[in-house]
């Protein structure tokens, strides 16, 4: 709730900095694209923990086609980049991160997307081929 009110803020601050008039078609927009890199607040009485998801095991990876391993690469990678910049201002605030394990939760995923792609790339007969694949997961 504190992240979305300071979050808040600075969002309303920089429109009404940026465009004096554009302070009432901001508050009628329904979201802000900058809001993509904060999670949506829990209101102030639950207290109790949140208990997250696990991350993805190769077993199931190795069952997902390259088109959905490649959407859900960019799917954690979202995630990570939300929870990096929640904690960058928790930390800038003197305030601590909730669920850090989260992110390593993400991280273990991605790791184990390269590592499944990087599997079917080796398995692949054509080389040519191959070698498209591997740059392609190094470019991940």
């Amino acid at each position: 709730m504190l992240l979305r009110r300071i979050c808040g803020r600075i969002l309303s601050a920089a429109v009404k900095t940026e465009h004096p008039g554009a302070a009432t078609a901001a508050a009628s927009c329904v979201r802000n694209p900058l809001e993509e890199f904060f999670e949506l607040e829990r209101s102030a009485d639950d207290d109790k923990r949140l208990v997250y998801g696990r991350s993805w095991k190769a077993n199931e990876l190795r069952l997902k086609s390259w088109d959905d391993l490649n959407k859900l690469w960019y799917v954690l990678l979202k995630e990570k980049n939300m929870l990096m910049t929640q904690r960058q201002m928790l930390n800038a605030q003197n305030l601590r991160f909730p669920n850090p394990e989260r992110v390593s939760k993400v991280r273990k995923s991605m790791c184990r997307i390269k590592h499944v792609l990087t599997e079917r790339a080796i398995e692949e007969p054509d080389a040519r081929r191959s070698a498209e694949m591997k740059r392609m997961v190094n470019a991940l």
